[in-house]
């Protein structure tokens, strides 16, 4: 099992690294920093790097291809050890694996699309859903071999309860990094409130733009409190302590996003540097997700 754990790690890392770098693409604007051209740039797969958006562009799609064959390494691996303990069947790794290179095709197609239709806003969102999708099973893989904190999540403890409220905060998490993602596209939400924690609404967007940046707002701040409660409370209660430091850690990453999004508005952060709070939501999201899919299968469950 170490070496798909080392293979899981390595695939999580990567996957980290591209959505960290898809969200640079979109706030610098350099979704079509190669045209209407896919999967080759301009009709070459090395392309000249004579402009910044096409550097960022065809960046980030390197590391796409470095991503799927990192999953497919990974799900090679699985297959050829599925007779191992833990590896096949429910709750084995092979599974996972086999749904994250599923998901990484997905992406990719769903990238190609978004470049076909010119960057429009809802390829784009479900660009960013997948991907999210994908990066939750390939932490999903990581667990079921045993890193992350899934070796000590199969001794058990964790309570129904600790279950179903890291699963609602999970639920939470995605809606608001799914609501970031169409925040950045929707013309002008980006910038539809320019005070914080009020909105103090920008009379030059749309009034939807507005809408759509208090949504992200309001869900935003669930998430965080959310994550709060479920940290005091499974302190109180006794939870395994693996699922109690998954807790704290999703909290302190919320309370963290809170602080970045407040210098973001009130500092005028430029475009680069708002990349952080975009990295930071999907940190959150991954922690989430961590702790619910650690308290699942320290409650008993199987997958």
């Amino acid at each position: 099992m170490t070496v798909l754990r080392r293979l899981a790690y390595g695939a999580f890392g990567v996957a980290c690294l591209h959505l960290v770098f898809g969200a640079i693409v979109r706030i610098s604007g350099s979704g079509m920093g190669c045209g209407d051209h896919w999967p080759r740039c301009y009709g070459r797969w090395f392309p000249p790097l004579d402009r910044p958006d096409l550097i960022i562009e065809v960046s980030h799609r390197y590391l796409a291809s470095i991503l799927l064959l990192s999953l497919v390494a990974l799900l090679i691996a699985a297959w050829r050890r599925r007779g191992e303990p833990g590896v096949a069947g429910p709750g084995g790794v092979l599974r996972s694996a086999a749904l994250a290179v599923a998901l990484g095709f997905s992406a990719a197609l769903l990238g190609a699309m978004t470049v076909k239709l010119g960057n429009a806003p809802f390829a784009t969102l479900a660009h960013w859903t997948v991907a999210m999708s994908l990066v939750a099973t390939v932490v999903a893989s990581v667990i079921r071999t045993g890193g992350l904190g899934g070796a000590a999540a199969r001794l058990g403890g964790a309570s129904p309860r600790a279950r179903r409220g890291s699963l609602a905060g999970a639920g939470l998490a995605l809606l608001a990094v799914v609501m970031g993602g169409l925040t950045a596209k929707y013309p002008g939400a980006a910038v539809a409130c320019r005070d914080f924690p009020l909105c103090g609404a920008n009379p030059d967007v749309v009034r939807a733009a507005v809408h759509v940046q208090i949504t992200h707002r309001v869900l935003a701040v669930l998430v965080v409190l959310h994550l709060i409660g479920l940290a005091v409370g499974f302190t109180r209660r006794g939870e395994p302590a693996i699922v109690r430091r998954a807790a704290m850690i999703a909290a302190s990453l919320g309370v963290l996003q809170l602080v970045v999004a407040g210098a973001m508005i009130g500092l005028r952060l430029p475009p680069v540097l708002r990349s952080l709070h975009e990295a930071t939501g999907v940190s959150i999201w991954i922690a989430a997700f961590a702790l619910a899919y650690l308290a699942r299968r320290a409650s008993g469950a199987a997958s």
